[in-house]
């Protein structure tokens, strides 16, 4: 992940500072499309007044990966850049489950009902899997870094798990999935072109992390691009709901 922090060793930390400074279009593109994600759903709450379609699960999920991800924010500084991404996506998460749980009339719009994806099958998992596999097994923050990318890999599938138990979902919500859906792609081609153009750059664990996070979207973006063409890009998106 290009926003992880310095490694605690000497040499990874030049190595990840490194990293930290390469800029390719297709990182651009990714962090751009994350941007508009959370620009999409402030829209959706601050217009609508309404959370309904969203899944506060998967939300609760982002807050806990950025959490985890970036717990060095206070005492590792590697760019401003990287700084003031790091504050973005950790405030705007954490705004983002505070108005669904508290805003008024928000919250009385929020369906638990459907919101049913049982998320410790995805938060035990991704916590073993950070501690057995990583790339540092001395430095706890390592872990959680590891824990992190595995959790983010699944947490949009309470969203998709809600869409599919309602039988779709509005505009703007299409938009806001369609958009970490792209943040996710983009950042696959950016690693393949860091990979061709970085000597020794191997990032294993993001790789197959992000190719199956991506994959989980492919279903959708068919859905997405099908009801847009079908119906304009204001209609809604309609699944087969289950």
């Amino acid at each position: 992940q290009t926003l992880r922090w310095a490694r605690r060793r000497p040499l990874r930390g030049h190595l990840a500072r490194r990293a930290m400074v390469a800029m390719n279009v297709f990182r651009l593109l990714g962090d751009t499309s994350h941007l508009l994600s959370f620009i999409v759903m402030f829209w959706k709450l601050f217009t609508s007044k309404s959370v309904a379609g969203i899944s506060l699960k998967t939300q609760l999920l982002y807050v806990i990966v950025f959490c985890f991800r970036y717990l060095d924010i206070f005492w590792n500084f590697l760019s401003i850049y990287n700084t003031i991404m790091k504050v973005i996506f950790i405030s705007s998460s954490v705004a983002v489950v505070y108005v669904m749980k508290f805003g008024v009339p928000h919250k009385d719009t929020y369906s638990q009902e459907d919101d049913a994806f049982p998320i410790a099958y995805l938060v035990a998992p991704a916590a073993l899997m950070g501690v057995a596999f990583n790339q540092d097994h001395e430095s706890p923050f390592e872990m959680c870094w590891a824990f992190s990318i595995y959790l983010e890999a699944v947490a949009i599938l309470p969203q998709l798990f809600m869409l599919q138990k309602q039988g779709g979902a509005e505009s703007l919500t299409g938009h806001y999935i369609l958009l970490l859906g792209l943040y996710r792609l983009f950042y696959i081609l950016n690693w393949i072109y860091r990979y061709a153009t970085e000597p020794h750059y191997m990032q294993l664990i993001v790789w197959i992390s992000g190719t199956v996070q991506t994959a989980l979207y492919l279903d959708f973006f068919y859905t997405y691009m099908k009801s847009k063409r079908e119906r304009g890009i204001d209609a809604p998106i309609e699944i087969d709901s289950v």
